[in-house]
C-alpha cells in the first residue's frame, strides 16, 4: 500500500453515496418514457478519490465513469468524466450536506447537475439541467436513485 492511499478529509461528506444503486429516470428527448439503470460509488486509492460508475439500459445514453478529487489550496472539489462516446468533462463540485452538486459553464454547452440525499441514505433524487445557447437553461436527465441493500 502506498503511504497516500488514506481518506482525503475534502470528500468526507460524499462517503453518503458510496455503495449500489438502482435507477429511474426521464429525459426531454423520450417523453413518456422510464429510463432504468445502475450506479455505484466507491472509494478507491484508500479513500483519496471517489469513483462513479453510471450506465442506463436504454441504448443512446452512455456508460460513464467519474472520480471525484478535491484542491486543498482553494478549498475546491472537482470530478472528472469520461464516457464510452470518448467524451470528457471536467465538472466543479459543490457539497451542501445532503445535497452533492456539479456543473460546468461551457459557452457552447453547459451542465447542471442536483442530487438531494433523502430518506436516510436510501434514497438520492438528482435533477439535470442543460444549456446549448448560453442563456437559455432547459431540463435534462432526471434520476431517482434507489440503495441496493
Amino acid at each position: 500500500m502506498h503511504k497516500a492511499q488514506i481518506p482525503n478529509p475534502a470528500l468526507r461528506e460524499l462517503s453518503q453515496l458510496v455503495g449500489e444503486w438502482k435507477t429511474v429516470g426521464t429525459h426531454p428527448s423520450l417523453p413518456n418514457k422510464t429510463l432504468t439503470g445502475k450506479s455505484s460509488f466507491s472509494w478507491i486509492e484508500g479513500g483519496a478519490f471517489l469513483r462513479w460508475y453510471s450506465e442506463m439500459d436504454e441504448d443512446g445514453f452512455p456508460a460513464g465513469i467519474a472520480i471525484f478529487g478535491s484542491d486543498d489550496a482553494t478549498g475546491a472539489q472537482f470530478m472528472l468524466y469520461f464516457d464510452e462516446r470518448k467524451i470528457s468533462r471536467k465538472y466543479e463540485v459543490a457539497i451542501d450536506n445532503n445535497v452533492v452538486r456539479w456543473w460546468r459553464n461551457t459557452p457552447d454547452f453547459s451542465q447542471r447537475y442536483s442530487l438531494t440525499i433523502t430518506d436516510n441514505g436510501k434514497t438520492i433524487i438528482s435533477k439535470g439541467e442543460l444549456c446549448d445557447d448560453g442563456t437559455t437553461w432547459k431540463s435534462d436527465l432526471n434520476q431517482t436513485f434507489t440503495r441496493i441493500e
